[in-house]
Protein backbone atom coordinates (compact mmCIF):
# COMPACT_ATOMS: atom_id res chain seq x y z
CA UNK A 1 0.00 0.00 0.00
CA UNK A 2 2.85 2.17 0.86
CA UNK A 3 4.37 1.40 -2.65
CA UNK A 4 1.06 3.65 -3.53
CA UNK A 5 1.80 6.34 -2.11
CA UNK A 6 5.84 6.35 -3.50
CA UNK A 7 5.22 5.46 -6.79
CA UNK A 8 2.34 7.81 -8.43
CA UNK A 9 0.91 6.42 -11.88
CA UNK A 10 1.23 8.29 -14.51
CA UNK A 11 -1.30 6.80 -16.40
CA UNK A 12 -3.12 8.64 -20.31
CA UNK A 13 -6.32 7.65 -20.91
CA UNK A 14 -8.02 9.47 -24.60
CA UNK A 15 -11.56 8.73 -23.01
CA UNK A 16 -13.64 11.50 -21.06
CA UNK A 17 -13.82 10.94 -17.72
CA UNK A 18 -17.42 10.17 -16.96
CA UNK A 19 -19.30 10.57 -13.07
CA UNK A 20 -19.54 6.39 -13.18
CA UNK A 21 -15.84 6.12 -13.71
CA UNK A 22 -15.42 5.61 -10.19
CA UNK A 23 -12.86 3.10 -9.12
CA UNK A 24 -11.53 2.94 -12.66
CA UNK A 25 -8.01 1.86 -12.82
CA UNK A 26 -7.11 4.97 -14.74
CA UNK A 27 -5.99 7.92 -12.61
CA UNK A 28 -3.94 10.84 -12.76
CA UNK A 29 -1.55 12.85 -10.54
CA UNK A 30 -0.89 16.40 -10.36
CA UNK A 31 2.47 15.50 -11.80
CA UNK A 32 1.53 14.11 -14.82
CA UNK A 33 -0.36 17.01 -16.70
CA UNK A 34 1.16 20.63 -16.19
CA UNK A 35 -2.56 22.27 -16.59
CA UNK A 36 -2.22 22.76 -12.44
CA UNK A 37 0.80 23.78 -10.33
CA UNK A 38 2.73 21.23 -8.54
CA UNK A 39 2.51 23.15 -5.83
CA UNK A 40 -1.26 22.94 -5.78
CA UNK A 41 -2.48 19.23 -6.48
CA UNK A 42 -5.92 18.20 -7.24
CA UNK A 43 -7.32 19.15 -3.93
CA UNK A 44 -6.06 21.33 -1.16
CA UNK A 45 -6.21 20.84 2.76
CA UNK A 46 -9.30 22.61 3.19
CA UNK A 47 -11.01 20.81 0.65
CA UNK A 48 -10.22 17.70 1.79
CA UNK A 49 -11.47 18.56 5.58
CA UNK A 50 -14.41 19.96 3.97
CA UNK A 51 -15.55 16.77 2.95
CA UNK A 52 -14.38 14.38 5.66
CA UNK A 53 -16.20 16.83 7.73
CA UNK A 54 -19.33 16.19 5.45
CA UNK A 55 -19.67 12.37 5.11
CA UNK A 56 -18.26 12.27 8.76
CA UNK A 57 -15.23 10.69 9.09
CA UNK A 58 -14.09 9.77 12.62
CA UNK A 59 -10.98 10.44 14.12
CA UNK A 60 -9.07 12.49 11.23
CA UNK A 61 -5.94 13.83 11.97
CA UNK A 62 -3.50 16.00 9.94
CA UNK A 63 0.14 15.61 10.17
CA UNK A 64 2.47 17.92 7.89
CA UNK A 65 5.22 16.17 6.33
CA UNK A 66 6.74 18.34 3.94
CA UNK A 67 10.22 18.27 5.97
CA UNK A 68 10.27 14.83 5.74
CA UNK A 69 9.43 13.89 1.77
CA UNK A 70 9.26 16.11 -1.07
CA UNK A 71 6.17 14.58 -2.95
CA UNK A 72 3.71 15.53 -0.36
CA UNK A 73 2.42 18.02 2.31
CA UNK A 74 0.48 16.64 4.07
CA UNK A 75 -0.67 13.19 5.89
CA UNK A 76 -4.00 12.78 6.43
CA UNK A 77 -5.61 9.52 8.49
CA UNK A 78 -9.34 9.21 8.65
CA UNK A 79 -11.63 6.45 10.20
CA UNK A 80 -14.63 4.74 8.33
CA UNK A 81 -16.84 3.03 10.30
CA UNK A 82 -17.54 -0.05 8.05
CA UNK A 83 -16.18 -0.64 4.80
CA UNK A 84 -18.76 0.79 2.87
CA UNK A 85 -18.20 4.21 4.86
CA UNK A 86 -14.17 3.46 4.05
CA UNK A 87 -15.34 3.38 0.25
CA UNK A 88 -17.66 6.26 0.52
CA UNK A 89 -15.20 8.70 2.09
CA UNK A 90 -12.42 7.80 -0.67
CA UNK A 91 -15.59 7.92 -3.49
CA UNK A 92 -16.28 11.70 -1.83
CA UNK A 93 -12.84 12.50 -2.56
CA UNK A 94 -12.57 11.96 -5.84
CA UNK A 95 -16.35 13.55 -6.50
CA UNK A 96 -14.80 16.65 -4.96
CA UNK A 97 -11.81 16.60 -7.34
CA UNK A 98 -14.44 15.79 -10.39
CA UNK A 99 -16.69 19.13 -9.29
CA UNK A 100 -13.36 21.38 -8.63
CA UNK A 101 -12.49 20.53 -12.45
CA UNK A 102 -15.77 21.01 -14.35
CA UNK A 103 -15.44 22.38 -17.40
CA UNK A 104 -11.68 21.99 -17.85
CA UNK A 105 -10.11 20.77 -21.05
CA UNK A 106 -8.40 17.66 -19.45
CA UNK A 107 -9.83 16.47 -16.16
CA UNK A 108 -7.42 14.86 -13.56
CA UNK A 109 -8.40 12.34 -11.13
CA UNK A 110 -6.45 11.26 -7.81
CA UNK A 111 -4.46 7.56 -8.35
CA UNK A 112 -6.54 5.50 -5.89
CA UNK A 113 -5.41 2.20 -4.17
CA UNK A 114 -7.02 -0.18 -2.63
CA UNK A 115 -10.63 0.69 -3.32
CA UNK A 116 -11.47 -2.86 -4.08
CA UNK A 117 -11.30 -4.11 -0.34
CA UNK A 118 -11.76 -1.29 1.63
CA UNK A 119 -10.18 -1.68 4.77
CA UNK A 120 -6.88 0.92 3.50
CA UNK A 121 -7.75 3.37 0.84
CA UNK A 122 -5.17 5.83 -0.23
CA UNK A 123 -5.87 8.77 -2.16
CA UNK A 124 -3.23 10.60 -3.81
CA UNK A 125 -4.55 14.23 -4.22
CA UNK A 126 -0.89 15.92 -5.20
CA UNK A 127 0.45 17.31 -1.75
CA UNK A 128 -2.48 15.94 0.42
CA UNK A 129 -2.43 12.11 0.71
CA UNK A 130 -5.41 10.87 2.74
CA UNK A 131 -5.28 7.48 4.14
CA UNK A 132 -8.88 5.73 4.58
CA UNK A 133 -8.98 2.77 6.87
CA UNK A 134 -11.56 0.78 8.90
CA UNK A 135 -11.27 0.97 12.95
CA UNK A 136 -9.33 -2.46 12.66
CA UNK A 137 -6.88 -1.74 10.23
CA UNK A 138 -6.09 1.79 11.45
CA UNK A 139 -5.07 0.19 15.25
CA UNK A 140 -3.07 -2.52 13.20
CA UNK A 141 -0.71 -0.74 11.12
CA UNK A 142 -0.64 3.05 13.36
CA UNK A 143 0.80 4.69 10.56
CA UNK A 144 0.35 8.40 12.34
CA UNK A 145 3.89 6.80 15.01
CA UNK A 146 5.59 6.50 11.07
CA UNK A 147 5.23 10.09 10.70
CA UNK A 148 5.04 11.92 13.95
CA UNK A 149 7.78 9.83 15.87
CA UNK A 150 11.37 11.17 15.88
CA UNK A 151 12.81 8.02 17.33
CA UNK A 152 13.10 4.78 15.56
CA UNK A 153 11.33 1.52 16.66
CA UNK A 154 13.07 -0.24 18.77
CA UNK A 155 13.00 -3.24 16.85
CA UNK A 156 15.41 -1.31 14.31
CA UNK A 157 17.74 -0.49 17.38
CA UNK A 158 18.09 -4.33 17.51
CA UNK A 159 18.86 -5.15 14.42
CA UNK A 160 20.88 -2.30 13.99
CA UNK A 161 23.20 -3.73 17.39
CA UNK A 162 23.20 -7.25 15.94
CA UNK A 163 24.91 -6.12 12.40
CA UNK A 164 27.99 -4.43 14.17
Amino acid sequence: MMAAVRSRSHLFCSLPWKLGSLGSRYAFSSSTVGSISSNKGILDLNEVEKVLSDVRADDVKIIPVGKHCNWADYMVFATGRSTWHVKNIAQALIYKAKEKQKGAQRMMLPSVEGQEGGKWIVIDSGKVIVHALDEKARAYYNLEDLWTSDTPPKESVKIQKSIM
